[in-house]
């Protein structure tokens, strides 16, 4: 049985234990939603109020050159690159997931029309994240296409010869279940298929190998583990062997070959300034800039690898502790098996608990200081209770304690209480 010292134990002997004092992390709470929104790195604000201050407010224009406004997307992607697999001038910081996933799909499927024009079916899961599917959706009918939705195990099988792109979540937003890039890769490919993965609850939790997988294109979001904060700029990347192919199909100004030309007539950039579109927000691109300079810090304690390690004992131990004190009122729904687990523990109410009550015992929780979030299901997958565990700031001690919160409230019954169970905008 774990104890509270076996945990402070484990904190003592944490090589990433000094990386929680870069971040500026509320008193009295135990944050567990950094798959959704990364906490708040110190070196940010500072960052922020001088772009504001100092490069906006004194240097006004001459700031695009004098700043390096106009190099940022790029200098930025350079420093995601080693996270993602990737080398430098192949990630630009840039827009949105959904955006970038747009122009990652349509590349794709420009490409694959080239190369096999009889190929018109986009393969995803069911259970991908929504906003994926729209755009894939959205694609299809704009293209004459075809969405195909299969389930997790049906991966290999749904390959057929009618496939140009398979689009995959790496590690998947509801389960945790993280899928092997490679031998995916390696299956579409012998297919004759195209991959696109979404890296939106992977990158900066898990390693990444896209070039190391042979993948084909790659887009994710930099407010989750990057830490970036709301609404920071996404990123994209393309393969060295596709980037010049083709255009993408949002063929803006800061993607063209000389931009400061204002010519008519487009004529794209070569590599992936390409796939920059319009005009780029400098002082998110900042944030997230100044929040990367926390991985710098982990890489000289031991880097992703460290990272990762740290990510399978935190939920290694919490899964532990909620069958130690939660006996039969839990099933979990994210994969036990470590190198099938993301970075994330997600929990469905069984046994005694009222199915249904995940969202009020989130809400309870919260109440306790212990911040997770939830995700409804359908009928085919239960709802889910989303506990993130983010290697860099979270300690053993702050699992255990969650774990324990989490008892008193099923003990107590706190989640019946009204005001747990009225639903907000944002779950």
């Amino acid at each position: 049985m774990t104890t509270l010292e076996d945990c402070r134990a484990r904190d003592a002997a944490d090589p990433l234990a000094p990386l929680r004092e870069l971040f500026d992390l509320p008193a009295g709470v135990i944050y567990l939603d950094g798959n959704s929104l990364g906490a708040l790195p110190r070196s940010v604000p500072a960052r922020i109020a001088r772009v504001v201050a100092g490069q906006w407010g004194q240097g006004l224009i001459q700031s695009w050159n004098a700043a390096g406004w106009f190099e940022l997307p790029r200098r930025v992607g350079d420093r995601i690159a080693p996270l993602i697999g990737a080398r430098a001038g192949e990630v630009v910081a840039a827009d949105t997931t959904s955006v970038n996933l747009y122009k990652a799909l349509s590349a794709a499927l420009n490409i694959a029309a080239q190369d096999a024009p009889g190929r018109r079916v986009i393969v995803s899961e069911r259970s991908n994240f929504p906003t994926d599917l729209y755009i894939a959706e959205a694609l299809c009918k704009e293209r004459g296409c075809t969405l195909k939705l299969i389930e997790p195990h049906e991966v290999a099988a749904s390959l057929t010869a009618d496939v140009a792109v398979l689009m995959l979540t790496h590690v998947n937003y509801r389960t945790g279940a993280m899928h092997d890039m490679a031998a995916l890769g390696s299956a579409a490919h012998a297919a004759g298929a195209l991959v696109v993965w979404d890296l939106c609850h992977s990158v900066g939790a898990v390693p990444v190998d896209l070039n190391g997988a042979g993948s084909d294109f790659a887009v994710g979001c930099s407010y989750k583990y990057l830490n970036g904060g709301p609404g920071a700029p996404a990123f994209i990347w393309v393969h060295a062997r596709h980037v010049d192919r083709c255009w993408q199909p949002l063929a803006g100004w800061w993607g063209h070959a000389e931009p400061f030309a204002f010519t008519p007539g487009y004529q794209p950039a070569t590599g992936i300034t390409r796939y920059q579109c319009g005009t780029q927000p400098i002082i998110s691109l900042s944030a997230l800039d100044a929040a990367l300079d926390v991985f710098d810090a982990a890489e000289a304690l031991g880097g992703m690898a460290a990272l990762r390690a740290k990510s399978l004992a935190l939920t290694g131990l919490f899964i532990e502790l909620v069958e130690q004190f939660c006996p039969g009122q839990f099933t979990l729904v994210t994969p036990r098996k470590p190198a099938r687990r993301g970075s994330q523990v997600c929990l469905t109410p069984t046994g005694l608990l009222p199915a249904g009550s995940g969202y009020a015992i989130c809400q309870a929780l919260i109440a306790r200081g212990v911040i997770g979030d939830f995700r409804a299901g359908d009928t085919r997958q239960p709802d889910i209770l989303r506990l993130g565990f983010t290697p860099l700031y979270l300690s053993h001690a702050d699992v255990f304690n969650a774990a324990v919160q989490l008892r008193e409230v099923i003990r107590s019954r706190e989640y019946a209480e009204p005001r747990f169970n009225q639903r907000q905008a944002v779950t």
